[in-house]
């Protein structure tokens, strides 16, 4: 068995390489894996999904996989990811499954899985269940029979304690500002307008009407023209863009420019800071975050550490670290007085409460970073380790960097769940980025062809 689990938990295409029998194997492999340390009670298990129709055919299969190893199961329905880790930690769980494919298409979907406390899996973990799975399958676990077996019940009213667990983490209430918000036709479509109408904003809730099918369908936080269009429409003063599992956010102006995570991660920097709860003045970001968020801090007098690509490992160095504020340039903010993940409806409260505070645009507070030109493309390829690493790929890369200097870098990645290699270039201009970029694409497309 190849590695299992990527960039955010276990992902592929539902029903063809994410199978019913593959999320038994995962579910029965990871009770016994994060419950065995303490054997003093029956393990629990929370279980949430998002809106896609597979999700519905992938939780039978997990409940029933948690089941007959012995767990007790609180299924919560349709959840944003950030939710399903808040009740784990609520309700005390062992373990949380998330059934979702974030931002990817609706024929895609996935497992997140959480531990106690609702905390991601370090890669150790995530190890010891594949090593699991391929040493033992879903058949030869000592299984429990009669009152052994775990049984199911359904938490009806977890998205009202995390509404008001959100509408809780804020300063300033939102009276005055309009938004729009993209739901993505996700797991967000009904929870997040209820949110920020109780914090006191006037909303305006679009692709907010899941079928299974139209989750992230030219809508959310990938595709932002609708709501662009729709904020200039209504006159809003901002927009709110969430991804399938609204653990992302991205915004948008009034006049309908983007605001990345980059940018909110600078807004709400400067808010901690001035609040005084901007942890050693020090923020967490990715490799992948703009160099003009890296600029704007050092201005600030606020350090910035970079880690890999990915929330949790951004989440890793702020537990070690012990510090406040961290996230990812595609809109996964990490606040850990208040969250164990990246949550895109409590980091949208904390950007309008901002607004709220200083009565500033979000234009105006987004200002603070002024972003490099960046081209990133998304390179198709048979095999993302070929594509990432053939020689020619990387003769490429060190040829661009000494092209570049220090007025840009690039960055060469495969993506952790699709198969993709991630070509992203900054530079001083956008015409020398976008040279530079389509060069190191064309030689990863070579490298390695898509079949």
């Amino acid at each position: 068995m190849g590695r299992l689990f990527g960039t955010d938990g276990v992902r592929g295409r539902a029903n063809a390489d994410l199978t019913p029998e593959l999320a038994l194997a995962v579910a029965v492999a990871a009770a016994h894996t994060l419950a065995e340390s303490d054997l003093s009670h029956r393990p629990l298990a929370v279980v949430g999904r998002d809106t896609r129709a597979s999700g519905e055919m992938l939780e039978a299969a997990v409940v029933a996989g948690l089941a007959s190893a012995g767990a007790n199961v609180v299924r919560v329905g349709v959840l944003p990811t950030p939710a399903v880790a808040y009740l784990v930690a609520e309700t005390k769980a062992d373990l949380g499954v998330m059934l979702s494919a974030s931002h990817n298409p609706m024929p895609d979907n996935g497992i997140k899985l959480f531990a106690a406390g609702g905390n991601k899996l370090p890669d150790e973990v995530e190890l010891k269940i594949e090593a699991a799975i391929e040493a033992n399958g879903s058949s030869a676990w000592n299984r429990p029979t009669g009152a052994g077996v775990g049984r199911v019940h359904d938490l009806l009213d977890g998205a009202d304690h995390y509404i008001q667990h959100l509408v809780g983490s804020m300063s300033h209430r939102l009276e005055g500002l309009k938004v729009v918000v993209d739901c993505a036709n996700g797991a967000a479509s009904d929870l997040a307008p209820v949110a920020y109408r109780e914090a006191g904003a006037e909303v305006v809730a679009i692709h907010a009407e899941p079928d299974g099918i139209n989750i992230n369908e030219d809508c959310g936080s990938n595709h932002l023209a609708r709501l662009q269009a729709a904020v200039v429409e209504h006159g809003a003063d901002l927009g709110i863009a969430h991804d399938g599992d609204a653990d992302r956010c991205v915004a948008v102006t009034a006049d309908g420019e983007e605001v990345d995570g980059d940018q909110i991660l600078g807004i709400l920097a400067l808010a901690m800071r001035d609040a005084g709860t901007l942890i050693a003045d020090t923020v967490v970001a990715t490799v992948m975050s703009n160099l003009g968020l890296r600029i704007a801090m050092s201005h600030e007098g606020i350090r910035l550490i970079e880690t890999k690509v990915g929330d949790r490992y951004v989440l890793e160095e702020l537990r070690a670290s012990g510090l406040a504020l961290g996230g990812e340039q595609s809109g996964h903010i990490v606040l850990p007085e208040y969250a164990t993940t990246g949550d895109g409806l409590l980091t949208a409260l904390q950007v309008m409460s901002r607004m709220a505070a200083t009565g500033r645009t979000l234009a105006d507070l987004a200002s603070v970073v002024v972003k490099l030109p960046q081209v990133l493309i998304n390179v198709p390829v048979g095999d993302r380790t070929v594509g990432a690493g053939a020689p020619a790929v990387l003769g490429a890369v060190e040829l661009a960097e000494a092209e570049l200097g220090e007025t840009g870098r690039v960055l060469l990645r495969p993506s952790g769940t699709e198969p993709l290699v991630r070509v992203m270039v900054e530079a001083a201009t956008q015409e020398i980025a976008q040279t530079v970029a389509e060069r190191i694409a064309a030689e990863v497309r070579t490298a390695s062809p898509v079949a």
